[in-house]
């Protein structure tokens, strides 16, 4: 895997794309993988795949059907764990929260039904009720979810929309990683992972959003409104 360099840049259609979040013109070229190409935005630094790389909704829908993650799993739920525990401290009972993103076999929902609260579902391609980013709700959770996203920018200002005053929007994803460690990096292999935030990256959208931004833990980040 390539470095940047003047050569990559060449026939490229680079000058004409924006920021998928902060809509920043002239993003640069990050680096140039055998199968993607991945660009770094210079005011928000979103590190992120060109929409030409992305997977037909079929495949991707195909690649995660064969995900084996279940409420039935307690390695799964210890991973969940390190968002549902922070987030869980900060909420009032009965509390309505919203799991975006749910997937095939729903399981942080679970998590927080068991605590007493009431869940709603969303997920693009399982549970697909437009209905359901239209309520306000107490807390939302994202759970390896936004890296997943095409519309990143329109996607996360919907969900702070419909958070609450006072509500919590929290955020588990693996943070990028510096250019050097990228091409060694195993979240980038995964063909349906097409935008990679760092804490700079949730900084600058907590600045944006007038949100409370809490790093819960390395992956997990709680905005606060």
């Amino acid at each position: 895997m390539g470095f940047d360099d003047p050569a990559l840049h060449e026939g490229s259609n680079i000058e004409q794309m924006t920021c998928p979040l902060c809509l920043g013109e002239q993003p640069r070229l990050f680096l140039r993988g055998r199968r993607r190409t991945y660009m770094r935005c210079q005011v928000c630094g979103l590190v992120f795949v060109p929409p030409a790389f992305f997977l037909p909704a079929d495949e991707e829908k195909r690649r995660y059907d064969l995900h084996r993650n279940s409420p039935h799993d307690p390695g799964y739920c210890r991973f969940l764990s390190r968002l549902f525990l922070p987030l869980q401290r900060d909420l009032t009972p009965g509390s309505h929260g919203l799991d975006f993103g749910s997937g095939p076999e729903p399981t942080l929902s679970r998590m927080f039904e068991a605590a007493g609260h009431t869940m709603t579902l969303f997920d693009r391609f399982y549970e697909p009720d437009p209905a359901a980013l239209e309520r306000q709700y107490d807390f939302i959770t994202v759970a390896e979810v936004v890296e997943h996203l095409h519309e990143p920018g329109r996607e996360m200002d919907r969900l702070w929309s419909c958070l609450r005053p006072g509500g919590t929007l929290g955020i588990m994803t693996q943070p990028a990683v510096e250019r050097d460690a990228f091409a060694q990096w195993h979240y980038q292999n995964d063909l349906t992972h097409v935008c990679f935030f760092s804490p700079a990256t949730f900084a600058w959208l907590a600045a944006r959003w007038g949100a409370e931004l809490t790093a819960a833990d390395a992956d997990v980040f709680l905005f606060h409104k």
